[in-house]
Formats: structure tokens, C-alpha cells, sequence
């Protein structure tokens, strides 16, 4: 149902006091009750922008008859029915609505399967219910609803800030603004720009850093977000497959379109009954159009989401399937990835690289009193300290945010009062004029040399340095940004996350794969270098973001494609890295799970991300893993690359198989005094041939095919229609001249002997086409080896079934069997030498 309208002055909420928009929703600071949730679900409707499964459903079904050359065939039928011809437009009508229940029933079972799996990667937001906080999906969000937010969640709703500390939102989806808005409890003016509202949070954007608790007061479509996807649609851009498969069905339908009308043309100038000629062309047409290649498509993306969801990888997106098998860079940060990811506190030092409690005793205070986004790094100190807090309790906190990079919080006991900032070196040194020593404080120029120094060696270690300093509070004023100058800086501390046993195998797996791994990270050059080494790069390339800062873009677009490891790289950067190997002509993924990631997963073509991501992450992903593995991430590059194969190999049969039939039904009419087949036999082998079709997602798929990356090839796919389409008319003249030569048949048994060949050579050389091996040395899967002989059994037996008479058919003589088998022996084995020479052919060209 969709969200009804609210009070008028909800619709400028900015310009309210949080108690008046709590009067005007009918709730309180408190939150709703479950009970009252679930009313204003129904009410409002999910806070969503999708339609409803049930309609969606009807829509499913309808759309399998949106080809106008199916409405046409329905309408020709329905007219040859008022001239008395009932039988056949039963018929007629009977396998058109068989057929589009099939293909209805592939494409609902694939949106089913997609929708379980999506199911398992929610984007959740914390919300207050029954006055207790709780982890609900995004869906489930109404108007009432007080949220609370921290680093990295997706605001879920358009809401009206009630509480906030040091609260930094990226808002760039609205206002184009790279750098984060600073939002605060207040009210703006009532005809203030989106711009302006600094108390307003709008669904869409996300938390950079900080905190804060907020109303919902508009969800769905009467969002912000909402009115944008409304008005601009919410479409996303379509991959280069999805591009190439429309091209290949307009193609095959344009070239269709052109000789049915030149069929028809025949048939008429000919003097067949123009009725039966009209209703016999659209038939052609219905039959050799890919129509389910839609339904084609679906499955065996569906089916290739099932099968790598059972290897722990969640596609969100069936599209990008096959920018995953056709990914030959994967950009990864080696964090969880690479490493164990158990950040382990190695020491902390002073400046002159002694054990320092005082630095472990600050640092653990620092990483226990944060109240911003958990991370690794605070988990570690805060487990490898012994100690106690002393009393300490959180004064003021100004969150980490990736400008400053560093974390500030001023704490108090009943004598002490300190500010200590933990962060990278280079920005804790840029707030410091003192250096303590054990002899005290000194200015800091006369050791900075010697901390940097101190840097290098640890840096060259492989270990990650971070800086802690502090200074003097004051018990009667919270620390501010403004305040984090003239510190005096403390010690280091170091960590480390040592590689995967396996990590060096899995890279070379990568490799084999034709996946290039590249390494983007925070850390220094030196400990990027050391991390090389013991990973087993021999001589990595190793490009610093300082150094990319000088580059030009021509620059950048030479090197990067040819740099292992991008070091000490700021998150807007990550971004340009992405985009300047895409345009090097590479296929890029991107893995990440971190706040500054979103841009660059949304520049990928790949997005990869984990189920334990922040959720700006996760949203922007097309792909999730359940498993922060990259041997996770390789069982499923080669479960993507075997749901493009099998894609490929209906596309590969589809056009040849359409292509031969229309020059054989173009020659066919020039000679026959007759019909070749009639409109009813044409589409029951258009029926019959997509059974088999469908199990292909199922099929086996040889190794060659997933070795390395695929890629979408229309010039390819061009010749493959040619050649096979040719010489499968070759085996259909041959047919018609044994039919009509040698035998002498009549109309029927022609129709019949014609109709029984091309259903069974169509569906066997299936087992040819679906592999580039001899078909002997790579056996086809069960379920396409089972639907393929039911097939063969069912046509075989056709001529004898009490129903035959209906559609045309007659007995054929036994004699013709004979033929038929020679025909289609020859067919097969011609069929694999041509193959043979195809790719040959193929493999000297490249």
C-alpha cells in the first residue's frame, strides 16, 4: 500500500521542534510500540520503492505475451477461428499459452530464488521499539520510528534529528558536494534549500562519522530519494552483456522479420491461400524468434545465484554475473582478505622505541571510550591491556573521520581530566609542539627527525604505526576540533595482521584464473613492500597516493594497470584507481567493506563486499560475500563464469538453429505447391525445442571455459550463425530431397518426415554446440541428457499418438527412419568438424 500523506507541516519537518514533530506523528522520544509499528506499516506501506509480488506476478505473466508478433498470431487465430478453422486456432492458442507459462514459470522460480538470497544480505538500521533498541530491516521503518545511527549506516528514512554528537553525513547523491555536511539538532527556515536543512537526514545518504538518534517522519516514495526515483526512474546502467544479448535479439529479429515478409510474399505469388500463408509466416516468426530468451537468460542466472550462494557468495544483482566471469582485475585491501584479519597489538612505545605503559594505558583508553564505528584496531588494544580505566569516565568525543584520519575523546576521573588523539603519524604529528620523553616534554622539532625515523624502521618491519598524544582538559569544557592543536605527543603503537597460510596460493589461483590482483591500501609504502615480500610478489610495482596526487590523468591511465600494490591511498583515490584501469579496456572488480568505499564499488563492474560490512558498503555491492575469503570469492568467479557459458550456449543454439531454419523455410517456399509445415507444426517445434533449452542451465560446463575470463563477443556469435545456420540447411535440403525425389511423399508426409528431423536434429546438436571438446569427450549434464531423449522418444512417437491427426500428421514409412538416422548422423558429424575448424580458426586469429 502506498504511504498516505502526512499532516501538511510534516512536509517542511526541518522547520520543527523535534516536541512539535513528535505532536504531529503521534509519538514520543520513546519510539512506537510493536503493535503501533505494525499499524503504520500497513498504513504507510513498506519503505520501499518496489511494487508488490502479487502484481508483480500478473505483470510476469502478461509480459510473456508483449512480442507484437505473438499478439498479431493470436488475433490471426481468433480470425481464422470466425471463418470456421476452430481446430486449428484451439491449437494454435493452446501451445502459444503453453509456451508462455513455461517461460512465465522459469522467470517467477528465478525471481523467487533471487529473492530468498537477497534475503540473507538485508540492510538492517537500528530502531527503537517497545523502548528497546533493535536491529530491523530498512522495509520495516514508518513514520514515528526513532532510528539510531553511527559510522557507516545508510540513513533509512527521511527524519528530523533528535540527538547528534560530531554528526558527518555524505549527502553527494543530493547535492553533488564531495566532502561530508556537518548536521546538528536545530531548525531551519521553511523554505530552506535541501542543501540547508543541517537538521534533516534524507534517505539515501549516509553516515561518514559521528552519532545520532533521529525521527522518521517519511518513508517510501514520499522520501526525498523518492520524488528523485520517480521522476529520473531507478534504473541500473545495463551491463555490457545485457547491451549485447538486446542487440543479438533485435538482430535475429529484424533478420526474421525481413524473410517472413519475403516468405509471405512467396506464398501469395504462389497462390496458397493467403489466410493460411499470413497465419504460417507469423507462426514462423513466433517459432524463430528467441521469445524465451528472456526466460533463457533468468534461469541460468538464477541458477548460477544458487549455485554460488552455496559456495557463501550472494549476488544482489543477476546482471553481474557475467561482469564476474568476465573480471580479469580484482582490487582488494588485504585486511581480512589477504591477512587473518585479527589486527594483534604488537607493542606500545615510547618516542624512543621503549615499552611505554603510559602509550598502551592512552591508546586503550582512547580505543574503550570511542563510541563511534567498531573497528579492528581499537578490538585489539582495547584485549591486549590489563590494566584499569582508573575511574575514567567520557567527557567529549570528536569521532574519526578520514580527513583528519585520527579519533579524539576527552576523559576525566576525580583528579585527572585529558584529550588523547589516536591516528595516523603524519596527522597526530601535524597537532603536536611537544614530544614527551622520560626526562619530560621537549619541543617537538628536536625529535621529529627521530620519531620518523623510529617510523621507518617499524614501518620496514612490516608493522602498522599509529601515533598517540594528549594533552590538559578542562572539567568545565568539552573538547572541540578547535582544540586539537599544541598536544604533546606520547609514543607509537604497533600492529600487525599476518597473511593467510595460504595466501600465496590463493593469489597464484587468482592468477591461473587470468584474475590479476591488485593490492589498495592505507598502509605506508614500507610496509606495503614488506607485506610483498610475504605474500611471494617478486618485485612488486608499488605506487603511492602521494604519488598519484603529481600524476596526470594520461600518466596514471599508463601506470596503473601495471602497479601490484596503490600504498597509502586517501579513499577518494580509490575511485580514480577503479576508473582508470576500466578505461585500460579491463573488466574491475572492486572488494570493500569500509565507509570511503562506496564510490569505488560503484564504479566496478564488479562491487564485492561482506556480509559484515557497514551498510553504505553493502548497499552499494552488487556482490556479497558471506565469507571474507578470497578462496570464497574464487569458487565463485568460476560459478559465474559457468553461468555465462551456459548462457552463451543458448545463445550459440538459438542462432544457428533459427538462422538455418528461416533459409530453409525461404528455400522451401520457392518450390512446394504446398505449405512446408503448417503455422500449428511450426510452433509445436518451437514448444518441443525449448524444453531441452531450459535444462542447459543445469548442464556441465568444460574447464577451458572457465580458465579464463569471457567476455561478450556480437562478431563472434555473427559467424557462429553463419556457418552452423548453413550447414544445418545443408542436412533440411537433404531431408527434402529424400522426401520429395526419392520417396515421391505426398503433402502430409512431407510435413511429417520435415517436422520429425528438424525437432530431432535441433535438439541432438544441442550436445555438439554446447562444447567446444569432441561432444563424446564432454558429456552433457543429466537433466539436459534426460529432457534431450524424452524429447527425441516423444517426436519419434508422435505419428502414432491418436492426437496426430490434429496437427497434420501422418505415419511415416519405415524406410524413411532409415534416411533420417543417415541424415542426422551426417549432420552431427559435420557439425563437429565444422566446430573443429571453427575454432581453430578462431584461436590463429587471436
Amino acid at each position: 500500500m502506498q504511504q498516505n500523506s502526512t499532516n501538511a507541516s510534516t512536509d517542511t519537518f526541518w522547520a520543527l521542534k523535534p516536541e512539535d514533530a513528535f505532536k504531529n506523528i503521534s509519538c514520543s522520544s520513546n519510539g512506537l510500540s510493536t503493535k503501533e509499528a505494525n499499524a503504520r506499516l500497513k498504513q504507510y506501506g513498506k519503505n520501499s520503492f518496489k511494487a508488490k509480488s502479487n502484481s508483480s506476478a500478473i505483470i510476469l505473466f502478461l509480459l510473456q505475451f508483449k512480442s507484437p508478433i505473438t499478439i498479431l498470431l493470436i488475433a490471426a487465430a481468433l480470425l481464422s477461428m470466425a471463418l470456421g478453422d476452430i481446430s486449428d486456432t484451439v491449437i494454435i492458442l493452446l501451445i502459444i499459452l503453453v509456451s508462455s507459462i513455461l517461460g512465465f514459470w522459469q522467470e517467477k522460480g528465478a525471481a523467487n530464488a533471487v529473492e530468498e538470497l537477497l534475503k540473507m544480505v538485508q540492510i538492517k538500521c537500528r530502531i527503537v521499539r517497545d523502548e528497546k533498541e533493535m536491529e530491523l530491516p530498512v522495509e520495516n521503518a514508518v513514520p514515528g520510528d526513532i532510528i539510531v545511527l553511527s559510522a557507516g549506516d545508510v540513513i533509512p528514512a527521511d527524519s528530523l534529528l533528535i540527538e547528534s554528537k560530531e554528526l558527518f553525513i555524505d549527502e553527494a547523491a543530493f547535492t553533488g558536494e564531495t566532502y561530508p555536511v556537518e548536521k546538528s539538532v536545530g531548525i531551519a527556515a521553511v523554505d530552506a534549500p535541501l542543501s540547508k536543512r543541517s537538521n534533516s537526514l534524507f534517505m539515501g545518504s549516509h553516515v561518514i562519522s559521528g552519532r545520532a538518534k533521529a525521527l522518521v517522519i517519511k518513508t517510501g516514495k514520499q522520501t526525498e530519494f523518492g520524488k528523485i526515483s520517480d521522476k529520473l526512474g531507478t534504473k541500473i546502467p545495463e551491463t555490457d552483456f545485457e547491451k549485447g544479448i538486446r542487440q543479438f535479439g533485435y538482430m535475429l529479429m529484424e533478420i526474421t522479420l525481413v524473410l517472413v515478409i519475403i516468405i509471405f510474399a512467396i506464398n501469395v505469388l504462389l497462390h496458397k491461400p493467403a489466410l493460411d500463408s499470413f497465419l504460417f509466416s507469423l507462426a514462423l516468426a513466433v517459432g524463430l524468434t528467441p521469445q524465451l530468451l528472456p526466460a533463457i537468460i533468468s534461469v541460468n542466472l538464477s541458477v548460477g545465484a544458487r549455485a554460488m550462494a552455496k559456495q557463501q557468495v550472494i549476488v544482489k544483482r543477476l546482471s553481474s554475473i557475467e561482469n564476474f566471469g568476465c573480471m580479469n582485475i580484482l582490487c582488494s585491501d588485504k585486511t581480512g582478505t589477504i591477512t587473518e584479519g585479527k589486527v594483534t597489538l604488537k607493542d606500545a612505545l615510547d618516542i624512543e622505541g621503549n615499552h611505554s605503559e603510559k602509550t598502551l594505558q592512552f591508546a586503550w583508553l582512547n580505543a574503550t571510550m570511542q563510541q563511534g564505528f567498531k573497528n579492528p584496531i581499537d578490538e585489539a588494544i582495547r584485549s591486549s591491556y590489563t590494566g584499569d580505566g582508573k575511574g575514567f569516565t567520557i567527557q567529549a568525543e570528536i569521532p574519526y573521520d578520514f580527513i583528519r584520519k585520527r579519533l579524539t575523546i576527552q576523559v576525566k576521573n576525580a583528579t585527572d581530566n585529558f584529550a588523547i588523539t589516536k591516528g595516523a603519524l603524519n596527522s597526530i604529528l601535524t597537532i603536536c609542539d611537544e614530544a614527551e620523553t622520560t626526562a619530560g616534554a621537549i619541543p617537538m622539532k628536536d625529535k621529529l627527525e627521530a620519531i620518523r625515523t623510529e617510523y621507518t624502521t617499524l614501518s620496514a618491519a612490516g608493522l602498522r604505526v599509529l601515533g598517540v598524544a594528549y594533552k590538559k582538559g578542562s572539567a568545565d569544557k568539552n573538547f572541540t576540533r578547535a582544540d586539537e592543536i599544541n598536544m604533546t605527543f606520547l609514543g607509537f603503537i604497533t600492529l600487525f595482521d599476518p597473511p593467510k597460510k595460504d595466501a600465496q596460493q590463493t593469489i597464484a589461483n587468482l592468477h591461473n584464473l587470468g584474475v590479476s590482483l591488485k593490492i589498495i591500501t592505507g598502509d605506508n609504502e614500507l610496509v606495503a613492500a614488506s607485506f610483498a615480500k610475504q605474500v611471494g610478489m617478486e618485485n612488486p610495482v608499488i605506487l603511492t597516493g602521494a604519488q598519484m596526487r603529481e600524476m596526470s590523468d594520461r600518466a596514471l591511465f599508463e601506470k596503473a594497470p601495471r602497479t601490484n600494490i596503490f600504498a597509502e591511498v586517501e579513499p577518494n583515490q580509490k575511485e580514480r584507481i577503479i576508473l582508470f584501469l576500466k578505461r585500460s579496456g579491463n573488466v574491475v572488480g572492486f572488494m570493500g567493506d569500509g565507509i570511503n568505499d562506496a564510490p569505488a564499488l560503484h564504479a566496478a563492474d564488479v562491487g564485492i563486499s561482506v556480509n559484515t560490512a557497514v551498510d553504505v558498503a553493502k548497499e552499494a555491492a552488487a556482490i556479497v560475500l558471506l565469507n571474507q575469503d578470497l578462496n570464497v570469492l574464487i569458487t565463485g568467479i568460476v560459478a559465474g563464469r559457468k553461468t555465462f557459458a551456459n548462457t552463451m550456449k543458448y545463445i550459440f543454439m538459438a542462432s544457428s538453429a533459427n538462422f538455418g531454419n528461416m533459409f530453409s523455410m525461404a528455400g522451401a517456399s520457392l518450390f512446394l505447391p504446398f505449405l512446408p509445415l503448417l503455422p500449428k507444426q511450426i510452433l509445436l517445434t518451437n514448444l518441443l525445442t525449448d524444453f531441452p533449452e531450459m535444462a542447459i542451465a543445469t548442464d556441465r560446463v568444460d574447464m577451458a571455459s572457465v580458465s579464463k575470463p569471457q567476455r561478450w563477443n556480437i562478431k563472434l556469435i555473427k559467424r557462429f550463425m553463419i556457418v552452423f545456420g548453413l550447414l544445418s540447411s545443408v542436412y533440411d535440403y537433404l531431408t527434402f530431397g529424400v522426401l520429395l525425389l526419392l520417396m515421391k511423399e505426398n503433402e502430409k508426409v512431407f510435413q511429417t518426415g520435415w517436422f520429425t528431423e528438424s525437432v530431432i536434429s535441433a535438439t541432438l546438436i544441442v550436445l555438439v554446440v554446447r562444447t567446444r571438446l569432441p561432444f563424446f569427450k564432454s558429456l552433457p549434464g543429466k537433466w539436459l541428457a534426460i529432457a534431450t531423449s524424452l524429447i527425441v522418444l516423444f517426436v519419434l512417437s508422435i505419428p502414432l499418438m491418436p492426437f496426430a491427426g490434429l496437427f497434420g500428421f501422418v505415419r511415416l514409412p519405415l524406410s524413411y527412419y532409415g534416411w533420417m538416422m543417415l541424415i542426422i548422423s551426417c549432420y552431427i558429424i559435420s557439425a563437429e568438424l565444422a566446430k573443429r575448424w571453427f575454432y581453430k580458426k578462431l584461436q590463429n586469429q587471436s
